[in-house]
């Protein structure tokens, strides 16, 4: 079955994007125009955290993913185009790096300049990395 998700009500999630193949849970209703929903409840994952192909995060299972501590940060930066993009954790300078394939994974399909949100991160071997992002909203719930 087809459900409607408009922007707003994915935007009221926390959420400005959803990546292919990720599962929501909403709560819908049926309206003139068919059935739409009214609000986003959950955003699952699309695929296990352990094919990431990086060093750092292959050694992750999920598991062990959700035993890093989640941390409070913002968005610095993030191009689509070549597939990656920065953040800080909030009262800290040092840049987080965040690959497009941490967003997939997380069932993200992107990300905006200034967007508060929740990292797990890790020492990788060229400095801080990202292995999971959530939602600021999402990151409450959890």
């Amino acid at each position: 079955m087809d459900i409607f998700l408009h922007a707003n009500v994915l935007r009221d999630f926390g959420q400005s994007s959803i990546a292919d193949g990720v599962k929501i849970k909403v709560i819908a209703h049926r309206s003139d125009r068919g059935i739409q929903d009214s609000e986003v409840l959950s955003v699952a994952s699309p695929r296990s955290f352990n094919t990431f192909g990086y060093g750092e995060m292959d050694a992750l299972d999920d598991v062990a993913l959700t035993e890093i501590e989640l941390q409070p940060g913002r968005i610095k930066g993030f191009d689509k185009a070549n597939g990656f993009g920065f953040a800080n954790v909030f009262g800290k300078s040092e840049d987080i790096f965040v690959h497009m394939d941490v967003l997939r994974r997380c069932g993200l399909s992107g990300l905006v300049a200034g967007v508060g949100v929740a990292l797990r991160v890790v020492e990788g071997e060229r400095g801080l990395m990202a292995v999971a992002i959530l939602s600021w909203e999402a990151a409450q719930v959890e």
